[in-house]
């Protein structure tokens, strides 16, 4: 491989440390095996870590929507694995306790409304990441109305949801490298004409 003076693409990065998180904790969600340090792992260090390494690297690269999207969501990772085990340290207890469904509801509500605010900003790329915007827009909302109203149905719908949204990510990431590596389409991005 020919190494150049060109900045790589760190979307790819992003895009799967997102995809693969989601999906994880999703399969979660619908009911196949339950929440533990695998999912909690996975949040912290690729969901978390890899995105926000992806979003300095957009920085570098002068891509402000996506030194946005992957900062803050690598941070969302880490808030979730955060609000999830903080509440179990003896350290803090009974001080923090853990979140209830009206806060954790608020709490996917805002990082719904933050995703489709940032889904216009994919209205002049490709509808590969539109539906991952898309996509990821009804997960929190799913997510929210879950907590609101408890209904295990609905969370196993969510669950579904949700690995159809990481795999899109998937595919988008894995779309990029390919496409770029081979010099041609392999994967359909779908680029929006202009």
């Amino acid at each position: 491989m020919i190494m150049g003076d060109k900045l790589a693409n760190p979307a790819p990065l992003g895009l799967l440390g997102f995809g693969m998180t989601t999906v994880l904790l999703n399969v979660h969600n619908a009911g196949l095996y339950p929440l533990g340090s695998m999912i909690l792992a996975m949040g912290l260090v690729y969901g978390g870590l890899a995105q926000v390494l992806a979003g300095v690297m957009e920085y570098k690269k002068g891509n402000t929507f996506g030194t946005l999207a992957f900062s803050s969501y690598g941070l969302f990772w880490w808030s979730l694995v955060i609000l999830l085990l903080i509440p179990n340290f003896t350290l803090l207890s009974p001080a923090v306790t853990a979140p209830d469904n009206t806060a954790m509801a608020t709490y996917f509500f805002m990082w719904g409304m933050f995703t489709l605010l940032m889904f216009f900003g994919t209205l002049k790329t490709n509808r590969a990441l539109q539906f991952v915007f898309g996509s990821l827009t009804v997960l929190f909302f799913l997510l929210m109305i879950v907590r609101l109203t408890g209904n295990a149905d609905l969370l196993l719908i969510t669950g579904i949801e949700g690995i159809i949204c990481g795999v899109s990510a998937i595919y988008t990431g894995i779309a990029e490298v390919l496409n770029e590596v081979y010099g041609r389409t392999i994967l359909p991005l779908c680029p929006v004409k202009k």
